[in-house]
């Protein structure tokens, strides 16, 4: 796929998507990036829920340490792998508070050194919290990134390397919001809706499921 033909896409997808941003609700730094730990291998439903209820009684690193990992376990139980996760976001809150007084740092390397804290959740939080052009590949945008023909890689981070590599720079900030949005609504794992779809006509899946 060329570069103006790209560029043609994300801009459908602009007009498609108005409002490319996170369905995660949070109030600051630190609420989005506890959410963003949670939501690995869960839903922004699921998660939503959860810290609903958790957000209430504890939205600082010094709260959430005062509930301890077994009370923490209480509020995000629904929420698959909640035994790691309470683990690794007490660790992270203590590193938070050690390292940083209290405050979310704004580097990949500081956010990858907090425990539950990967490439993509860095690069979700330099994106969303702090406006960087980055683009964390979740399933949705894996799948969806290859069934167009945006990038044809096996790996996540070859995905990444691929989309930083052709996507235009006007539209960098909002892709990765604009490819999970398109990946849960209109271009889902099972049953795309192509009919629906406005950039099927720049898909490499739908050219060639039409012949």
């Amino acid at each position: 796929m060329n570069i103006p033909t790209i560029s043609r896409l994300f801009e459908q997808l602009a007009i498609a998507i108005a409002q490319p941003e996170t369905e995660l609700v949070y109030h600051s730094h630190f609420e989005l990036l506890i959410s963003v730990v949670l939501s690995a291998q869960a839903t922004d439903k699921s998660v939503n829920k959860a810290t609903a209820r958790l957000f209430e009684v504890a939205n600082t690193p010094e709260q959430i340490l005062e509930l301890g990992e077994e009370g923490l376990k209480i509020y995000i139980q629904t929420i698959g792998l909640f035994n790691t996760k309470a683990r690794n976001i007490i660790l992270l809150c203590q590193k938070l508070l050690e390292k940083h007084n209290g405050e979310v740092p704004h580097t990949r390397i500081e956010l990858e050194s907090l425990a539950g804290v990967g490439r993509k959740t860095a690069n979700v939080m330099l994106n969303t919290a702090f406006g960087e052009p980055t683009i964390a590949v979740d399933t949705h945008i894996f799948r969806v990134s290859n069934r167009i023909g945006l990038a044809h890689a096996n790996t996540v981070l070859a995905v990444e390397k691929e989309l930083e590599r052709v996507i235009p720079e006007k539209f960098k900030l909002d892709a990765h919001h604009l490819l999970i949005l398109h990946g849960r609504y209109t271009c889902m794992a099972r049953k795309p809706l192509c009919e629906k779809c406005v950039i099927s006509g720049y898909c490499e899946f739908f050219q060639q499921s039409a012949h």
